[in-house]
C-alpha cells in the first residue's frame, strides 16, 4: 500500500497539467466519436467481439495457457487485416468526416413537429391510395453510406414532395427517402435486406429492407405497403404494422421531441 502512494505521489509530480490533459481530452474525444460511427451497426458488435479475444489474449498470458496463446497469436495478424476489410465503410466515413466541420442541428419542438406532421400525411395519403413508400429517419447512427447511394435532395420535407417521389412513374420511386435534422436530405436509396427467417414471407421487398437497416441501426423507418396500403413503423428490427395517423405521429414525436429534450437538457 506504502508503495502504491509513493508511486502515485511520484505520477502526480511529473503530470503535465496542461498537456497531458489535453493529450487526455483528445485521446478521449476520438474514441468517443468513432464509437458514435459505428454505435448500432454489426461493425459494433464485431469490434465486441474482438474485444473479447484481446481479453482472451491477456488471460491466456496471464493464467499462461501456452497452446491458447500460441493459437491467438498465430491468428492474429490474419485478425488484423480482417478488421480493416469488415470496417471499411466506417474507416472511409470516419476519414471523410474529419476533413468536414460539422456542427448538430438542433430542431426546436415546432420545427419538429412541422416535418412530423408532413409525414403522418404523406404516409395517410399515400396509404389511401396505395402508393408503396419508404421513408428512413436518421436518429445518432449516421446513414452517410446509404445517402451517397441515393440522389442528394437537401429539401425541404412536405407532403407533396413525398408523395411525389414515390409515385410509380417517378425515376427514383423504387427507393427509399433518408431524412436527416428534418430535412429530406436523398431519395432512392436502397438499403440492406434481411437475412432473417422470422419475417412473414407475405411481406415484401419494402418491409424486408426495413428491418434490415433498423437491424444494423438505430434509424426508424416508416413503410406503406401498395398491396395493401398498410403503414408499418419499424425499429430495432421489428415491425408494428397496421399503424393509422394518431399512433403513427405519437411514435415519432416520442422519439425525436424526446431526444430534443434530451439534448438540450
Amino acid at each position: 500500500m506504502f508503495n502504491y502512494f509513493i508511486e502515485t505521489k511520484n505520477a502526480l509530480q511529473h503530470y503535465r497539467w496542461f498537456q497531458d490533459t489535453v493529450d487526455i481530452a483528445l485521446v478521449y474525444y476520438i474514441i468517443y466519436r468513432l464509437l458514435l460511427i459505428i454505435k448500432g451497426t454489426r461493425a459494433f458488435k464485431m469490434l465486441v467481439g474482438i474485444g473479447l479475444i484481446v481479453i482472451t489474449l491477456v488471460a491466456s498470458r496471464t493464467l499462461e495457457f501456452y497452446t491458447l496463446d500460441w493459437i491467438i497469436y498465430s491468428f492474429w495478424s490474419q485478425i488484423v487485416i480482417a478488421v480493416v476489410i469488415i470496417f471499411q465503410p466506417e474507416i472511409r466515413r470516419a476519414l471523410a468526416q474529419m476533413g468536414e466541420r460539422r456542427f448538430f442541428k438542433t430542431l426546436s419542438p415546432v420545427e419538429s413537429s412541422k416535418f412530423i406532421e408532413e409525414i403522418v400525411k404523406a404516409s395517410v395519403s399515400m396509404a389511401n391510395k396505395r402508393i408503396g413508400a419508404l421513408i428512413v429517419l436518421e436518429r445518432e447512427t449516421d446513414l452517410t453510406t446509404i445517402v451517397e447511394m441515393g440522389t442528394n435532395l437537401d429539401a425541404k420535407v412536405s407532403k407533396e414532395l413525398l408523395t411525389s417521389i414515390f409515385l410509380p412513374y417517378s425515376p427514383i420511386h423504387d427507393g427509399a427517402t433518408i431524412i436527416r435534422g428534418g430535412r429530406l436530405v436523398a431519395a432512392g436509396c436502397f438499403l440492406p435486406l434481411t437475412l432473417s427467417s422470422n419475417i412473414s414471407k407475405a411481406l415484401g421487398t419494402r418491409h424486408r429492407a426495413a428491418v434490415g437497416l433498423t437491424e444494423e441501426t438505430d434509424a426508424v423507418v416508416v413503410v406503406v405497403s401498395e398491396e395493401t396500403g398498410e403503414i408499418s413503423i419499424v425499429m430495432d428490427g421489428k415491425i408494428e404494422a397496421g399503424i393509422d395517423a394518431p399512433r403513427l405521429r405519437k411514435h415519432i414525436s416520442d422519439l425525436f421531441v424526446r431526444e430534443i429534450s434530451e439534448r438540450k437538457a
